[in-house]
């Protein structure tokens, strides 16, 4: 090997070692030499972390990892080296331009494709991701499954933004080789950058369970009701039946009740029962209408005992009726009556 030979190699690998050091993300231009054009970009993936299963009704954590595929395909040398100081150039470049299919300054967002997934969370931000890399903990996005959403699947849209480096140009005033260590005086890169957007299909699946609502109920009652019955229909519009299904009631103030619980037993999907219930109504309720949550505990396909999701029964309060005011009326008029006859004939008797 001669001289000159020697002098580039040492050159080249000194200046490999210190660019290694330059990672700074600096969108500007300040032109200089383009030894190399590279072909390639960032090619970034999503795959869902833990599971990608939930339940109707739910408000839940969907965990996303994001891996870069993109590579270098290919590149053409633009322009060729003439003497130490530009071999030295082109190898500070290289090394920089192998950096092109990194993602720089990542902005996620997930949106959802059907009304019954609503995605709660906003905007997701990575800093980069090299190429062969993945995040090194996953995105998070708060999903809200419909309460009576169809168990299928549903496919959602991650949309990303990012920057990638486009081209590099490098300048430098003389090389320096005086002493051990070549160097580039004024050494300078200076980088193009391009904007890129991906459309990354994700898919959720809503489990297959049970569901239920109530088709039609009535309870009309009066103020200081004993055992007054309401009733209420439940239909399973869910996928799988039920067995052992017992509805019952939340009571509360002015209500109480003996009787709050009401066998159903087994409901095949699309199958409705009416049952009944009873209840007392203090005398002193108000009148207007009240909503009391009921909820079905059941045993599932699995074997498991399940409480379903609360659902409403309006029940409409009246005041007491005038049949029942009339006979305390009466009663309260014989005792008056009897005491003032009481009360003079003790009278005439002092005297």
């Amino acid at each position: 090997m001669d001289i000159k030979s020697a002098i580039t190699m040492a050159v080249m690998l000194t200046l490999l070692a210190t660019c290694q050091a330059q990672n700074t993300y600096i969108p500007y231009e300040l032109g200089g030499d383009n030894y190399y054009t590279m072909y390639g970009s960032p090619d970034l993936r999503a795959s869902i972390s833990g599971t990608d299963e939930f339940e109707r009704g739910d408000t839940v954590t969907l965990y996303l990892d994001l891996t870069n595929y993109g590579r270098i395909i290919g590149f053409k040398e633009d322009q060729t080296p003439q003497n130490p100081k530009e071999f030295a150039l082109a190898a500070a470049e290289l090394q920089e331009e192998y950096k092109k299919p990194t993602a720089l300054g990542i902005t996620a967002s997930l949106n959802s494709k059907s009304r019954e997934i609503d995605v709660k969370s906003g905007d997701q931000v990575v800093a980069s991701l090299k190429s062969g890399d993945k995040t090194s903990s996953p995105l998070k996005f708060t999903l809200k499954i419909g309460e009576h959403a169809p168990a299928g699947k549903y496919p959602l849209n991650l949309n990303i933004s990012y920057d990638y480096q486009d081209n590099v140009r490098v300048y430098a005033s003389q090389l320096v080789t005086s002493g051990s260590t070549p160097t580039l005086a004024n050494f300078r890169e200076s980088y193009i950058y391009q904007k890129a957007n991906q459309t990354l299909p994700i898919m959720v699946i809503v489990k297959r369970q049970a569901d239920f609502e109530i088709l039609n109920s009535s309870g009309v009652l009066s103020a200081g009701s004993k055992k007054a019955p309401i009733s209420a229909t439940y239909k399973n519009i869910g996928e799988d039946p039920i067995k052992d299904a017992v509805a019952r009631l939340s009571i509360f103030k002015p209500f109480s009740s003996t009787d709050d619980q009401a066998f159903i037993g087994t409901l095949q999907p699309g199958e409705e029962k009416t049952v009944v219930f009873r209840l007392d109504v203090d005398s002193d309720a108000t009148p207007k209408e009240y909503g009391i949550n009921s909820e079905i505990k059941y045993t599932d396909l699995n074997g498991d005992s399940v409480i379903s999701e609360s659902m409403k029964i309006p029940v409409v309060v009246k005041a007491a009726s005038s049949s029942l005011l009339l006979p305390v009326g009466i009663v309260l008029i014989v005792i008056v009556v009897a005491g003032g006859y009481l009360y003079r004939k003790k009278q005439k008797k002092a005297r």
